[in-house]
């Protein structure tokens, strides 16, 4: 019964590690869970049982890849201070609250977030990171490093807005630095 127990809870650990992935990926709560349930679908069809989480994200990076296909959804990074100013002005949160930490992470390519996310909030290496994308190792360091770079200045610049309108809310008390 205490196997049983603890089966149970790797499989909710592994679905819950899976769904935050999915999440990081789509930005969406309905989405991630299509996206955890047909690629959980998948690993079983093909392997009998999802045996750990680099599979099951690979998975899932695979369903999202060909859903966006399928969509023909295409991101594309601004280039100009013209349309970050643009973002701005059309009444986006500025900056201090959880919205405001999404609002940045959504203006980040999905294969920055992507990394981003296995790199900080799932621990893994450059090297594992490299395995599950498909991406050479030097491809997603320059992947993180620009992402975290990106995420800085985003954050500088909003906390800097937000000073400027005079707001002193207590979410800016905490570590401020990327």
């Amino acid at each position: 019964m205490n196997w049983r127990k603890q089966n149970e809870r790797e499989l909710r650990d592994r679905i819950q590690a899976g769904f935050r992935y999915a999440y990081s990926l789509t930005e969406h709560q309905q989405d991630a869970e299509d996206l955890v349930q047909q690629a959980w679908m998948k690993c079983q069809k093909r392997y009998g049982k999802v045996r750990n989480n680099a599979v099951f994200f690979t998975a899932i990076r695979n369903q999202f890849y060909d859903h966006l296909r399928r969509k023909k959804i295409v991101s594309f990074a601004s280039v100009s201070a013209s349309d970050e100013e643009a973002l701005i002005d059309t009444g986006q949160p500025v900056a201090g609250s959880s919205d405001d930490i999404e609002t940045i992470l959504s203006q980040l390519r999905v294969e920055e977030r992507e990394v981003i996310f296995l790199h900080i909030v799932e621990g893994r290496t450059a090297r594992e990171i490299a395995s599950i994308t498909g991406s050479p190792r030097n491809t997603v360091l320059s992947q993180i490093h620009r992402a975290r770079k990106k995420l800085a200045d985003q954050w500088r610049e909003t906390r800097d807005v937000k000073e400027s309108i005079g707001d002193t809310s207590p979410s800016r008390t905490r570590n401020e630095s990327l």
